[in-house]
């Protein structure tokens, strides 16, 4: 199916302003209470209200014709932070946590990360592109259709970009929009004594000949990167041209925040434990807050003030972290909901989290995260008709319908749930 319409739905466009959306425009869903939209190829050609003209198909045309039924009607998810090129899996560390281990007491016994770094070293670039597949075909099927993924699990040079070239490689395979993300400081290898000026000086500039303009993190913690060997890794991006994002403030305020604010981070992740001074400064500023709920959920039910940080005026954005040590979700819907359980946001600030202002996070809010005439016919057909039920639900079913590009990636027609008519 590349051509197709979808009537009666109840769709929420998320069409607004083209900056991240912050204070009221978070709310602001865009919705058409009852309306139509129009997919020609790989793009939205047509979006209204009401009963779509006779002259939007021209006669003679054979274009199926999907009658939404009252159902919300909305953008796929933009997942803008995991970590799912990974190899081997953590399940040892998973009991040691249910016995009372924390995570950064598993990180400090060789634990954590390093333990997939071991597994990721073994694994050839093809088993790990495989991998992506997989992981990639199960968070579509429940709505995501782009993707952000890290590095981070090599830690040299070369392992680095073995993992760079596997997410790559899979990016090839799959209509899925997919960022790759430098990440080599993601922890301090101990068995490299000079592991944090390698990162920089070297396995840095190397990515960046590679993947010119790649976007470079930065795991800034105790135990981890300092304030300054991050200072100095992100001075190194600016110089050759990188754009820069932060993990900070997941365990411990270190400065970072204001820090990653000054330099021009595109966006600040995690925030569980940011101060009051450096949510103020990141309301006063162009960076994006990215919330990861779904990694509290995991380890400590340490979560960041959503209420706090959105009604201090920071434009923020949710996603899932997927990854095998510390958020064990590959869902968008459970992110939406633990957002507003446990974050405090309402339903429609984290579905624009979750969509547009996510989007602006990878700087594909042009293409993606909006159903606007002209975008990527990247949507889905929900099971029901108030969108708030994404939230209330935990733990919920597939979509209906998931269109990538105009491309039908996942249908239930069984049981009368979807009617096709011609």
């Amino acid at each position: 199916m590349t051509d197709f319409l979808i009537i009666n739905a109840r769709l929420l466009t998320l069409a607004g302003d083209s900056a991240p959306r912050r204070g009221a425009a978070l709310q602001d869903l865009g919705v058409i209470e009852l309306g139509h939209l129009l997919v020609r190829g790989d793009t939205i050609t047509h979006v209204g209200e009401g009963v779509p003209s006779e002259d939007l198909i021209k006669e003679g045309e054979d274009i199926p014709i999907i009658d939404a039924f009252g159902r919300v009607v909305m953008p796929t998810f933009v997942d803008c932070h995991t970590h799912i090129c990974w190899a081997g899996n953590r399940f040892d560390e998973f009991e040691m946590g249910i016995k009372g281990a924390t995570y950064l007491e598993i990180l400090e016994s060789g634990g954590g990360i390093m333990s997939t770094v071991r597994a990721v070293r073994e694994a050839s670039q093809e088993e790990l592109a495989e991998d992506i597949l997989g992981r990639i075909g199960l968070m579509s099927s429940i709505g995501t259709a782009s993707v952000e993924i890290k590095s981070g699990y090599g830690l040299t040079t070369d392992d680095e970009l073995k993992m760079l070239r596997a997410i790559h490689d899979a990016s090839q395979d799959v209509t899925q929009q997919i960022a790759g993300t430098f990440l080599g400081a993601h922890a301090i290898d101990p068995d490299q004594p000079n592991f944090v000026e390698t990162t920089i000086h070297e396995t840095l500039p190397a990515v960046v000949q590679e993947f010119p303009g790649i976007t470079c993190d930065a795991y800034c913690e105790k135990g981890a990167w300092s304030v300054e060997e991050t200072t100095a890794l992100f001075e190194k991006a600016i110089d050759l041209g990188c754009p820069f994002r932060v993990h900070v403030d997941q365990f411990n305020a270190l400065g970072m925040l204001e820090k990653a604010i000054e330099l021009g981070a595109q966006s600040v992740d995690h925030l569980e434990h940011s101060t009051d001074e450096g949510i103020n400064a990141l309301a006063n500023s162009k960076t994006i807050g990215v919330l990861l709920p779904v990694s509290g959920f995991c380890l400590n039910d340490a979560y960041a003030r959503g209420r706090h940080i959105v009604d201090a005026g920071c434009a923020v954005a949710i996603a899932t972290n997927f990854n095998p040590g510390s958020a064990q979700s590959p869902s968008m819907p459970f992110a939406i909901s633990l957002a507003c359980r446990r974050l405090g946001l309402t339903p429609a600030e984290a579905i624009t989290a979750a969509t547009y202002n996510a989007a602006c996070v990878l700087g594909i809010e042009h293409q993606v995260g909006s159903l606007e005439v002209g975008k990527k016919a990247n949507l889905q057909l929900l099971e029901f008709d108030d969108e708030r039920q994404l939230a209330w639900e935990v733990a919920s079913g597939s979509p209906l319908l998931v269109s990538i590009d105009g491309e039908v990636i996942h249908l239930l027609t069984d049981g009368g749930h979807l009617e096709e008519e011609s």
